[in-house]
C-alpha cells in the first residue's frame, strides 16, 4: 500500500511550520531582502564559531570560485577534488580558470584517499578540495600533513555537515579555508547560500574584495526562493497520488521555482562567472536554521544509530567510515541492484533518488568530456556510486518514516 505523506530525500527537506513562519516574516519586509542585519549577524556568528574570516555568497559554487580567484589561481593550474563529487565543484575550479584534477575514495568513508593525493600530486598542483561525504569526516589531519609537505592549500567542503559543539571533531579543525553551503537540503539552510571561512588573512581580504564587488540577486529571483518552502510544503502530501508531482511540474514551468543546477552547469561544465552577495532574506533563514545546529544534529545523529542499528540486526552492508554520533545528510549503504531497489521503493512512494546514484561527477546525465573527468580513473568511486542507496536523516524525517523504510527495505535485500 502505497503511503500517503512521502519518505524523500529532496521535498524541501527542511520545510516544517517554523519554517513557513520565518518566511512569511520576512517576505512582509521586502526592503530587507536585499540587504540588513541578518548577513552581518550571519557573518559573525560563523566567524566567531570556526575561528576566520567569514564571507557570504549567493550559492556554495559562487564561494568555492571566489575563494580560488582570491588564491590568484593561474590558467592552468590543478585544483584536486575527489571522484564521487557535485558538478558545482569542478565547475567552479573551471570558472576560476584552474583545472580539476580527480582523485580516487576510500569505499569506507566515500572520502579522499590520502596515499592517492600524495602520489597525483605535481608541480601544478595548488589546492586539495577534501570533501566531507554526506557528513562522514574525511581524514583531514592527515590530508593537511600532505599539503604542508608540499606547500598546498586544504580547502574542507563542508557542504553536508556543520559541526555542534558535540563533534565531529575531525570537521573544521585543520582546512585553510572552509566551504558551507546553505541550499534546501545542507546541514542547515536558508534556500540557497554559500559561506567561506578563511583562516589567511592575504586571502581574507581578496575575499572581502570579492564580496564587495559582487551584485545582488534580482527581488523577484529572491522572492521565488522565499517562495520555496510553500510551494514544497503544498505539494508533498500529495506527491504520491500525482498531484504533488505535476504541481511541482506546472511551478518550474511557469518559473515560480529557482532551479538548483541550470542547463549550462549540466551540460558544459559552465558557471556564470558574475558573483552574487548572500540576500539578507536568505541569511535569516540560515540564521534560524544555524541557531537550531544541535537540535538539527542531534536529529540526524538519531536516525544514523537507529540505521545501524538496525542494519547490523540485520545483516546490512554497512560502511565501517560510519559511527553511531555522525550527524549524516544522507546513510549509505553499499546494495546490489541499487537502481531496482529504489524504483520498487518508489512505487510505495519512497523516494531515495538523490542526484547522487549512478554518477562519479553529480547529479546524472553530466557531461563528463566538459568536466576533465576520464572514465575508469577512479575506480572506487565508480564502483561506489552504481550500488550506493541512502536513506533519509533530514530535519523533517520522523522515526515513524524511518522504521517503515527499515522494514520495506530489509524484505527487498532479502529478496521478499
Amino acid at each position: 500500500m502505497s503511503l500517503f505523506k512521502p519518505i524523500h530525500h529532496t521535498f524541501g527537506p527542511h520545510v516544517n511550520m517554523r519554517t513557513l513562519c520565518h518566511c512569511d516574516l520576512i517576505a512582509s519586509v521586502p526592503w530587507r531582502w536585499k540587504r540588513g542585519d541578518s548577513r552581518k549577524i550571519l557573518r559573525e556568528k560563523l566567524a566567531q564559531r570556526f575561528q576566520g574570516e567569514a564571507t557570504l555568497f549567493a550559492t556554495g559554487r559562487e564561494a568555492l570560485c571566489a575563494l580560488l580567484r582570491s588564491l590568484d589561481l593561474k590558467s592552468g593550474e590543478e585544483v584536486m577534488v575527489q571522484g564521487y563529487t557535485c558538478v558545482v565543484v569542478p565547475n567552479a575550479i573551471h570558472a576560476a580558470g584552474g583545472v580539476p584534477v580527480y582523485v580516487d575514495i576510500d569505499r569506507d568513508t566515500l572520502n579522499l584517499d590520502p596515499e592517492a593525493v600524495e602520489a597525483t600530486i605535481t608541480n601544478r598542483t595548488r589546492a586539495v578540495i577534501c570533501q566531507h561525504t554526506f557528513g562522514i569526516p574525511a581524514e583531514t589531519q592527515r590530508l593537511k600533513e600532505i599539503c604542508n609537505k608540499h606547500n598546498l592549500i586544504l580547502i574542507e567542503d563542508c557542504a553536508h555537515v556543520i559541526p555542534d559543539r558535540n563533534d565531529p571533531e575531525a570537521i573544521a579543525k585543520y582546512g585553510d579555508f572552509l566551504l558551507f553551503s546553505l541550499g534546501r537540503d545542507k546541514a542547515i539552510s536558508g534556500i540557497t547560500g554559500g559561506v567561506l571561512i578563511s583562516r589567511k588573512p592575504e586571502a581574507s581580504a581578496k575575499l572581502k574584495d570579492e564580496e564587495k564587488n559582487s551584485t545582488d540577486l534580482s527581488f523577484w529571483k529572491i522572492g521565488r526562493l522565499i517562495n520555496y518552502p510553500w510551494i514544497y510544503y503544498f505539494a508533498r502530501p500529495f506527491y504520491g497520488i500525482v498531484l504533488g508531482k505535476a504541481f511541482l511540474v506546472l511551478t518550474r514551468k511557469i518559473g515560480l521555482l529557482v532551479p538548483i543546477l541550470s542547463d549550462d552547469e549540466k551540460e558544459d561544465g559552465k558557471m556564470p562567472l558574475l558573483l552574487h552577495r548572500l540576500p539578507n532574506a536568505c541569511a535569516y533563514l540560515a540564521l534560524q536554521s544555524f541557531k537550531r545546529l544541535s537540535e538539527i544534529n542531534d536529529h540526524r545523529r538519531t536516525l544514523t544509530r537507529f540505521y545501524l542499528e538496525e542494519g547490523r540486526k540485520n545483516g546490512w552492508p554497512l560502511l565501517s567510515g560510519v559511527t553511531e554520533n555522525l550527524p549524516l545528510q544522507k546513510f549509505p549503504l553499499f546494495v546490489r541492484n541499487a537502481d531496482g531497489i529504489r524504483a520498487k521503493l518508489k512505487k510505495k512512494n519512497i523516494h531515495l533518488n538523490d542526484g547522487w546514484t549512478g554518477c562519479v561527477v553529480c547529479p546524472p546525465g553530466i557531461n563528463l568530456d566538459a568536466l576533465n573527468y576520464t572514465p575508469g580513473s577512479d575506480p572506487e568511486a565508480e564502483a561506489a556510486c552504481e550500488q550506493i542507496l541512502s536513506l533519509p536523516t533530514h530535519p523533517t524525517m520522523t522515526m515513524r518514516q524511518a522504521k517503515i523504510l527499515v522494514q520495506t527495505l530489509d524484505l527487498l535485500l532479502k529478496g521478499r
